[in-house]
């Protein structure tokens, strides 16, 4: 059967593709922009020409125009053609050079480029079925998922996630017991341990040199016996009694969820809290169908998927699963209460108890 092509159609999908391919090498190129301090240059001085960022970054001019002239493309930069300066606009300066604002993207291209380093096995992996574990991936992933998500922490969860929980800050702010379950490098462990100096934490993490950051971190914060870390998968974490137990953005990647949660639920004290953070999904695809939801598909396929499929179980619920599924594996593990107290554009905050 002969179908007719719209030629207008077809061509307007090339130029769509050509704005694909670049932004797909602009993710190597923001990550060199940071490394190589180029978005900081920027944003110090104001109007500036490639020999002069060269000069400031101590790198090659040569270089330093060509990474102009790409971001500049793309509207990372703005470009005056009579001085020949390039400009790192205010908005762009605050989202690529502080680190302390919630809309800090470079740890977001970070992750990103990580990920897609391993195509080649993700290729092989979705021939086979067979899943890549987050220690297989490279250091990129690990750093770049930190430093995406840990301004979001740091913007929100003082202020509004765990004050929506019932009766939660009162406990912290008088003394309590907390695990904090797929913690990472620890950003999240340590910024609720500084918040809270009457209350004690517990991070685990069953990769191991996630643990290690998180130590040394937690060590340098001069938190003392107050905050441990411990390898440990979610489901096999030590302690119990807790008052409060926390997961950000780790359910979707286990491989046995509803175990994890399980685990959680036994671990709890009777009038505990289980604060559960996922990314912003709803229940159906249609409801994904956005640009946030189009990003977590790529790293649910590529990074989220695969990390679950690489355990036992491997129930692979991605990162799009949305309030519906993540509700269901709570209760199948024996929660009673489940309900959404807060969001952001990046993330969905549940408070599940038993």
């Amino acid at each position: 059967m002969t179908v007719a092509i719209d030629g207008d159609k077809l061509m307007g999908f090339v130029f769509r593709a050509v704005d694909e391919v670049g932004a797909t090498l602009n993710a190597a190129l923001v990550v060199m922009g940071d490394r190589l301090g180029y978005y900081q240059a920027l944003a110090d001085h104001g109007p500036t020409t490639p020999g002069e960022l060269a000069e400031r970054t101590s790198t090659s001019e040569r270089y330093a125009r060509e990474w102009l002239n790409a971001q500049a493309a793309g509207g990372f930069v703005e470009y005056d053609a009579d001085s020949g300066r390039y400009t790192l606009p205010p908005e762009q300066a605050v989202a690529m050079t502080d680190p302390e604002s919630p809309a800090y993207l470079p740890g977001f291209f970070q992750i990103a480029l990580g990920t897609v380093q391993h195509t080649t096995e993700m290729i092989e992996a979705a021939r086979s079925g067979a899943g890549i574990g987050w220690h297989e991936r490279t250091s990129d992933v690990h750093l770049g998922c930190e430093r995406f998500f840990r301004p979001s922490y740091n913007a929100n969860l003082l202020t509004s996630w765990l004050p929506a929980l019932d009766g939660v800050v009162a406990k912290l702010e008088s003394g309590a017991t907390v695990a904090d379950i797929g913690c990472g490098h620890g950003a999240s462990t340590i910024l609720m341990a500084n918040a809270f100096p009457q209350s004690t934490f517990a991070g685990s993490d069953y990769h191991q040199e996630s643990i290690e950051t998180a130590r040394l971190r937690s060590a340098e914060a001069g938190l003392g016996e107050r905050v441990s870390f411990e390898v440990a998968p979610a489901a096999g974490f030590s302690g119990s009694g807790y008052d409060l137990v926390t997961t950000f953005d780790a359910l979707h990647d286990m491989g046995d969820p509803v175990g994890a949660a399980r685990h959680v639920r036994e671990a709890l004290a009777p009038d505990g809290t289980w604060m559960l953070v996922e990314p912003m999904a709803g229940d159906k695809v249609e409801d994904n169908l956005n640009p946030v939801g189009r990003a977590y598909y790529g790293f649910s396929t590529l990074l989220c998927t695969p990390a679950s499929l690489s355990q036992p179980v491997g129930l692979a619920l991605g990162t799009q699963a949305g309030p519906a599924r993540i509700q269901d594996v709570t209760t199948a593990a024996g929660f009673t209460r489940f309900r959404t107290v807060a969001q952001t554009p990046f993330n969905l905050v549940f408070e599940v108890r038993p």
